[in-house]
């Protein structure tokens, strides 16, 4: 039908340009990431005259690039795998198992799911201070374990679990953690690898905690190392640009590696019931 096809080409058209407006500035910053200095500053080009990779050169070599990436896989691996570990254990344990407090508890954490995580930086600050935590992995990462969506998403996939399959376990003599972990677990590791890569990427793009938390090149995670790549002779936008998206590579790769999952993790998280 002749109107069916323009209104498919109308809105083809539509998804191009907005494909094309969401991918400009990245272009725009992998162009200004090799240009010269001088023409970042002089020229408007959408295409570089001249290639320069000096950028990419100073944050490999004259800046603690490394320190930083280890930084971040370490701390975020860790948080990844302790908020799984946690998140699975306690939803299974709301959805399975009678225990006084079982729905109180279960309203803490929904309403905990409420809560700005900025409205309890200074709380957790404090907190890390008392502790001698401050500049240290575990000061980084404990914070960040506080990831109460992951256990709502669990228990929604566990009250979904028929009765039945418990109880058999139970009868041949299987304890709790191996109904969990030989049962439970295995059925939804298609969840689990989502929430796993949607907390990682989380857990290597935070900011705000690492930055407070931190006051030393040496323990700094990659997003906030590149704020210390500036220097006291003004800002070096190509530079700075290039430090940018060496920070941004390991989670645009992986995000595209596991997109599917990604998505897949946004859709459980956003279409959680009360």
């Amino acid at each position: 039908m002749p109107g069916k096809t323009i209104g498919n080409t109308l809105l083809l058209i539509l998804t191009l340009v907005i494909a094309c407006t969401w991918a400009f500035p990245i272009y725009w910053a992998i162009v200004t990431s090799i240009k010269p200095e001088q023409d970042v500053v002089n020229k408007t080009t959408l295409i570089p005259d001249v290639l320069n990779f000096s950028g990419y050169y100073y944050a490999l070599f004259e800046t603690k690039l490394s320190t930083w990436y280890l930084n971040s896989v370490v701390t975020s691996v860790t948080v990844t795998g302790v908020v799984i570990l946690i998140s699975v254990m306690c939803a299974y344990a709301l959805s399975q198992i009678v225990f006084p407090g079982r729905k109180l508890l279960y309203g803490i954490i929904l309403a905990s799911f409420m809560v700005p995580s900025q409205a309890l930086v200074i709380s957790q600050f404090v907190l890390m201070h008392k502790l001698n935590l401050i500049n240290t992995w575990g000061g980084i990462i404990l914070p960040q374990l506080i990831v109460p969506v992951i256990v709502i998403v669990y228990k929604q996939f566990f009250d979904s679990v028929p009765k039945e399959l418990r109880e058999a376990a139970k009868l041949d003599g299987c304890g709790e953690f191996q109904i969990l972990f030989k049962l439970y677990l295995p059925l939804n590791w298609g969840i689990t690898t989502a929430l796993a890569i949607i907390t990682y990427i989380m857990a290597w793009n935070a900011f705000l905690w690492p930055f407070l938390v931190t006051n030393s090149d040496d323990m700094m995670t990659i997003t906030v190392g590149i704020t210390q790549t500036r220097d006291a002779f003004g800002v070096k936008y190509a530079r700075d640009m290039a430090v940018a998206i060496l920070a941004a590579m390991p989670v645009a790769v992986a995000y595209l590696l596991f997109q599917k999952r990604v998505t897949q993790a946004l859709m459980l998280s956003s279409g959680i019931k009360g």
